[in-house]
């Protein structure tokens, strides 16, 4: 019988060590580490969102417990004192920049984002994460609650995080928005929050389109008004010219207006936009398709550890927070290069009974018997 190694050995081995190490060498603060290392921090960490583990403590028994497995793992004992150690010290801009190189694997990979242009989709949000002041007093929000925010952007192809940031609570999500440099011709979605005629502007200037709804107390006039089919529950497509002092001041170019009602929520919307030749109902279509990030954000806050954390430094909150999105695209691209029909959450819920059996990685997720050979063919994430 052919040998195999563990389930979370085949894991680990979707990210090349040498390239991990270079990125650990980039993003190191302080002395050498002697008894431990990055790879060891991200190995426990790691292990702590597949199996649900919910403390330092509960980790280290868990590695203790299958320490004949670790040498394949390339790792060794962590103690909780030293995981605690690298979580308060170490920079998470490690798992920041492993993060984006994984996106650039996952991106060729996923499948279309479902609609006929090809420009690239995406979504922008962002969303509080609860912390107790009393436990996180760095993390002050408003009236005697704590919380920092994850930030993201989220691509259509796939629906995988493209982007993120974890901020402050306070900080405004327009600002971060505008540190963004989207590829030109890409199509960006947003709610309200994001209202900013100067980031209208920049968009615009950048060859960017965008989606998003209207303020209701916004000032404009209409220019021109476009012929519109209602049965598809559009209203009115209009070209509209703000007329504000503040959109005065910053040159607005003419955008596009349209109105559209929702017979499911019998609501009204009204979409500002750039894109001036896609139709009125694919407008409304995309503006739908924003709802993709909020199931994003509960899908991750439901089924990884971004809720209960290891740490109570800044650092070790953020560390969490960027192994946690690593880890979506870890499981996206295993998804996609196999091209199973398992869900995400599906997938999780194997590897946590399963991570330390001896069994092939795809049969598993397939539910297929074991083949006698290894595939040594096993694609890789090659940074």
């Amino acid at each position: 019988m052919s040998h195999r190694n563990t389930i979370f050995s085949q894991l680990l081995k979707f990210i090349p060590r040498h390239d991990f190490e270079r990125l650990a060498n980039e993003h190191h603060k302080g002395r050498a580490l002697r008894k431990t290392s990055r790879w060891s921090q991200f190995t426990a960490l790691l292990l702590g969102q597949l199996s649900g583990r919910m403390s330092l403590r509960d980790i280290e028994t868990n590695m203790d417990a299958q320490s004949k497995h670790l040498y394949h793992l390339g790792t060794k004992r962590i103690a909780r004192s030293s995981l605690a150690r690298l979580n308060k010290e170490q920079p998470a801009s490690l798992y920041e920049a492993l993060f984006n190189k994984l996106y650039l694997q996952c991106k060729g990979l996923a499948p279309k984002h479902g609609f006929r242009f090809k420009n690239p989709l995406y979504s922008l949000d962002a969303s509080l994460i609860d912390l107790s002041l009393k436990i996180f007093p760095w993390s002050h929000y408003a009236l005697g609650k704590g919380a920092m925010k994850l930030q993201l952007g989220l691509d259509h192809k796939g629906c995988i995080p493209a982007f993120a940031t974890i901020t402050e609570s306070r900080v405004s999500d327009s600002s971060y928005a505008k540190t963004l440099k989207l590829p030109k011709g890409s199509i960006v979605v947003f709610d309200r929050g994001y209202n900013d005629y100067g980031w209208y502007k920049s968009l615009n200037s950048q060859g960017v389109f965008f989606v998003t709804r209207q303020r209701s107390n916004a000032k404009y006039r209409v220019i021109t008004r476009q012929p519109i089919d209602k049965s598809t529950g559009v209203v009115s497509d209009q070209i509209i010219r703000y007329t504000s002092d503040r959109s005065q001041k910053k040159q607005l170019p003419d955008f596009r207006r349209i109105g559209y009602y929702d017979a499911k929520t019998q609501k009204h919307y009204k979409f500002i936009t750039n894109h001036l030749d896609l139709s009125a109902q694919t407008i409304a279509d995309i503006y739908k398709q924003r709802w993709q990030v909020e199931l994003f954000f509960k899908w991750i806050k439901q089924n990884l550890k971004i809720k209960a954390f290891l740490g109570t430094t800044k650092n070790a909150v953020m560390t969490q927070i960027w192994i946690a999105l690593c880890t979506v695209l870890i499981l996206a691209f295993i998804k996609f290069s196999s091209k199973i029909q398992a869900s995400m959450q599906t997938m999780l819920r194997l590897f946590q009974l399963n991570l330390f059996i001896k069994r092939d990685l795809l049969s598993l997720l397939t539910g297929d018997a074991p083949p006698l050979e290894i595939n040594t063919n096993q694609r890789v994430l090659v940074f």
